[in-house]
């Protein structure tokens, strides 16, 4: 008996060690390491004349030590309680400037050493920019005079970022409205370490549906509302370039505060109770009030309440004022929108919201502009007689752009496009805007011409353009159309609409993307306006391809082919094979079908790509189209499964049948719904001999609300969820599959218990599976440990269960 009893303690503590790695954080080989460790271009601000330019640099990768400082999580919200700013920023390190016609960025002077820059923001006569440093100990506010190029601090570490900017520039250039921590801020508690006082109750009363999605970093007792309370508490200042400050507004739970277009006027939005335990912060009762430049109330506008129980559907939306905004053409006008279904998406009307604005002193009663057939998508206002209304229905995935007279509200709405949102070939572009004499942006209007920006998606390519709308006749006339084969060409903005001069990004599969100004009425070349540096020279001569296959069905798709360079295209040896994908939903199979990747798009490995593996002798077939279409009636996911497998198989079959690969040695893979996608094949197909699947959500009875395009709680279709589930069928599971999951994931229905919990059934059915927790990481993996250790992980992966498959 002793015998057996050593026998199993043995047997135990051997499966055990089995069981868990020891390991320290590994890099990849050098191939794959010389791509990751780059240094990161810099980002461009400009002013609206586009004369002035801000480089703004940061690091390429955070560090563990950055994501170890100290955390709260509370309403949906991750803050740093010692700093009082968002823990998941990133933050600019160093700024530079120019003239758009001088030849070199200057440094700009007097930045403080360590910079943690954020919030970067033009002064609305655009002389002048501010921007937040994060010290050691908080937030601070700074200021830069462009004409001299130095940086000036205005205020102590005692900002309180933590529901986003802290500033804002009052209409005179020269001080700004500032959200300070309190002197007596309450100390936090550690909710953990708190002895409790009682139970925590919520309640559901009878008939009040609350069918919400599963959000994270949730409050979740007294304690949390506690904290909460003294992290978003702050008091408003006055503060100029002297750095004087005068105390404007006492303490609140301020979450946004924005200057009427004359400045005369400001809406203050704050928090109040009564909070909740299951939705985020943004569904949390506001008070939005008006107030003057001095503090003095002028309107007690809205208060809007708790919003947990809403009812079903993606279209669902609450009741009451929603988006009140300032209209940006006008001194201090108003607009807002509301329901006129009852935010039910099932009431059948013929209007659902109505458009509405009051303008200053706000006493009058409201003025309806204008009513949706659709859900209210935006607006882009123009001048007191031209303003474009956007409507959306995502059952149907319509869209509908209107053209209105905001002064004569008996006009009915004009409609320039019903389409599709999905069929980006009929997509007739969006319309350039302009900054305005209050610093706002509105229509970009020539007498009642405007402009329209397209991508330019066509059957033969993309082909961007820019086209003359008149708005009397609905007539259009083409401007511009790139017609560029070998370089990718964005329109960022019209410059002169007359002179035919445009603001571009040009980019190829090898060169960096940069700007440049491009006219159209001259015959020159772009003249560059940044020289960003290619920091991904060794994958210069890869070969890239853009291949066009079709499933069974008829439905058309397309996907990036990449080889190794000097690869023999006429002796063709098989490669290793690594597919990554990520699947979307649509109405139709038309729009399903579309391209929309350009070949000349700048070969960019960022950390989740699969690029590097070119690197080491295999093929990649990149952004793989995987349509799940339900036409009519039908939604997509009646039909998740096959088409899965029937677009993995149309894949496949393409590329085989070009002679590259070896169908035997195929890996997918993907990250969040892509991973899903990638669990649902291997235990669904036998097309793959491994596969990688990170982040994901693999039991949607853990989700049963909706999920990504699902609008159907589980009740109403658990065959579809347990269908799709893949931990439902984890004894079908015998394919080798890498999981890798944040150890702190924070997106909705992707929490790391799902892998975990996927892992230990694949694990009770002995199924070949590694699950990789990387610490301190959320949705998408930021600490330069963990992205090479993660791309060391999926090399060791490859090699093993792909290349070298036994």
């Amino acid at each position: 008996m002793k015998k057996l009893l050593l026998l199993v303690s043995i047997l135990t503590i051997t499966l055990n060690l089995v069981a868990q790695e020891e390991l320290v954080y590994q890099k990849p080989p050098k191939e794959i390491l010389d791509l990751a460790d780059f240094e990161r271009a810099p980002t461009l601000l400009m002013d609206s004349k586009r004369t002035k330019m801000i480089f703004q640099y940061r690091n390429t990768y955070k560090t563990l030590a950055d994501l170890s400082e100290k955390e709260m999580r509370l309403a949906g919200l991750r803050i740093n309680s010692v700093t009082n700013i968002s823990s998941t920023i990133t933050y600019v390190n160093n700024l530079k400037y120019k003239l758009i016609n001088e030849p070199d960025a200057k440094q700009v002077e007097g930045l403080p050493a360590d910079a943690k820059i954020s919030n970067v923001s033009w002064s609305p006569d655009e002389t002048k920019i501010a921007f937040t440093n994060t010290t050691a100990t908080g937030v601070e506010l700074w200021y830069m005079e462009f004409a001299t190029g130095k940086a000036v601090r205005l205020t102590d570490a005692n900002l309180n970022a933590n529901l986003g900017n802290p500033y804002t520039w009052f209409r005179d250039n020269g001080s700004f409205l500032v959200r300070v921590l309190p002197a007596d801020k309450p100390a936090l508690v550690d909710a953990k370490a708190a002895i409790p006082t009682g139970p925590t109750v919520s309640v559901s009363e009878k008939g009040a549906k609350a069918q919400n999605r599963t959000y994270q970093d949730l409050l979740q007792n007294a304690t949390d509302e506690a904290n909460f309370e003294a992290l978003v508490t702050s008091e408003l200042y006055k503060v100029d370039l002297s750095g004087n400050k005068t105390l404007w507004k006492g303490k609140d739970m301020y979450s946004g505060e924005t200057f009427s277009p004359d400045g005369t006027y400001i809406l203050i939005n704050t928090i109040h109770r009564p909070y909740s335990y299951i939705v985020p912060i943004n569904r949390f009762p506001v008070m939005t009030n008006i107030y003057d430049t001095e503090g003095k109330l002028v309107s007690k506008f809205n208060d809007s309440p708790l919003r947990e129980v809403l009812p079903k559907g993606f279209m669902a939306t609450s009741t009451g004022k929603r988006g009140i905004s300032w209209r940006a053409d006008k001194p201090s006008t108003l607009y807002w929108v509301e329901a006129l279904d009852g935010g039910d998406p099932e009431t059948k009307v013929d209007y659902r919201d109505e458009l509405f604005e009051l303008s200053a002193p706000f006493t009058a009663q409201p003025v309806s502009l204008a009513k949706t057939i659709n859900r209210y998508g935006g607006i882009v206002w123009g001048n007191e007689t031209i303003a474009i209304l956007y409507d959306n229905w995502w059952n149907t995935r319509n869209v509908k752009t209107y053209l209105f007279n905001p002064s004569d509200p008996k006009q009915q709405p004009a409609i320039l496009s019903d389409r599709n949102y999905q069929d980006v070939y009929s997509d007739p572009g969006s319309f350039d805007t302009k900054r305005n004499e209050y610093g706002r942006y509105v229509l970009n209007l020539d007498g009642n011409k405007a402009y329209l920006i397209g991508e330019g998606y066509t059957e033969k390519g993309q082909f961007p353009f820019v086209d003359e709308l008149d708005l009397k006749t609905k007539l259009s006339k083409r401007l511009y159309q790139s017609n560029y084969t070998d370089k990718k060409l964005d329109i960022i903005s019209i410059i002169d609409a007359k002179r035919g001069e445009y603001l571009v990004r040009m980019q190829s599969a090898t060169e960096y993307p940069n700007y440049y100004i491009l006219n159209t009425m001259k015959r020159i070349a772009p003249v560059a306006i940044t020289h960003f540096d290619n920091p991904f020279k060794s994958i210069a001569n890869v070969y890239k391809e853009v291949i066009k296959y079709k499933r069974p069905d008829g439905v058309e798709l397309t996907g990036t082919l990449y080889l190794p360079a000097g690869y023999d295209m006429q002796k063709k040896e098989k490669l290793p094979l690594v597919m990554w994908a990520y699947p979307t939903e649509y109405k139709d199979k038309s729009s399903a079908g579309q391209n929309t990747t350009n070949p000349n798009e700048f070969v960019y490995p960022y950390y989740g790509s699969p690029i590097y593996w070119v690197m080491r002798g295999y093929a990649i077939l990149d952004d793989a189209a995987f349509p799940i279409v339900g036409e009519g009636d039908a939604e997509p996911n009646d039909t998740f499964i096959s088409q899965l497998v029937a677009n993995a198989k149309a894949a496949i079959d393409a590329v085989d049948s070009m002679g590259y690969v070896d169908r035997t040695r195929v890996a997918v893979g993907g990250h969040s719904y892509g991973a899903f996608m990638t669990a649902n094949l291997l235990t669904h197909s036998d097309l793959f001999a491994a596969g990688i699947a990170r982040s994901g959500a693999y039991n949607r009875t853990l989700t049963p609300f909706g999920f990504q395009a699902e609008e159907r709680n589980y009740w109403e279709a658990p065959d579809v969820y347990n269908a799709m589930s893949p931990f439902m069928h984890v004894d079908k599971m015998k394919t080798p599959m890498l999981l890798v999951h944040g150890g702190d994931d924070n997106n909705s229905g992707t929490h790391t218990m799902q892998s975990e919990r996927y892992f230990n059934a694949l694990k009770g059915f002995g199924a070949p599976v590694r699950l990789v927790i990387l610490p301190k990481e959320s949705h998408g993996y930021a600490a330069k440990e963990s992205v090479l250790h993660l791309l060391w992980e999926q090399d060791q992966w490859l090699e093993k269960y792909v290349k070298n498959k036994k």
